[in-house]
């Protein structure tokens, strides 16, 4: 079955960087387009940036372009998100998913930005 196992999170502070993987298993990750989203507290999750089975950048969410990079290894079945200068309200819990998403979620990892 599908499998999504987020990693990496953490306490940073402003500034800071952090780099997020999500491990893969049950579909042919190789093919797929795979996503990152993220729900802060009270809100709605939303799309933060989706990366094609080749490596093509799709989208991403405009408040993160120029800090976070999405990136993928289809080899280690592994999909990453590289966040750097860090703010406040990147605090959330960041998700990944396959595009179109799976009904099914992991558990996501908590990134708490605070000094």
């Amino acid at each position: 079955q599908v499998q999504l196992v987020e990693s990496g999170g953490g306490l940073a502070q402003p500034g800071g960087s952090l780099r997020l993987s999500c491990a893969a298993s049950g579909f042919a990750f190789s093919t797929a387009s795979m996503s990152w989203y993220r729900q802060a507290p009270g809100k709605e999750r939303v799309l933060v940036a989706t990366i094609t089975s080749t490596g093509g950048i799709v989208n991403l969410l405009d408040s993160v372009k120029g800090r976070f990079t999405i990136s993928r290894d289809n080899a280690k079945s592994t999909l990453y998100l590289q966040m750097n200068s860090l703010k406040p309200e990147d605090t959330a819990i960041y998700y990944c998913n396959a595009a179109p998403r799976f009904v099914y979620w992991g558990q996501g990892t908590q990134v708490t930005v605070s000094s």
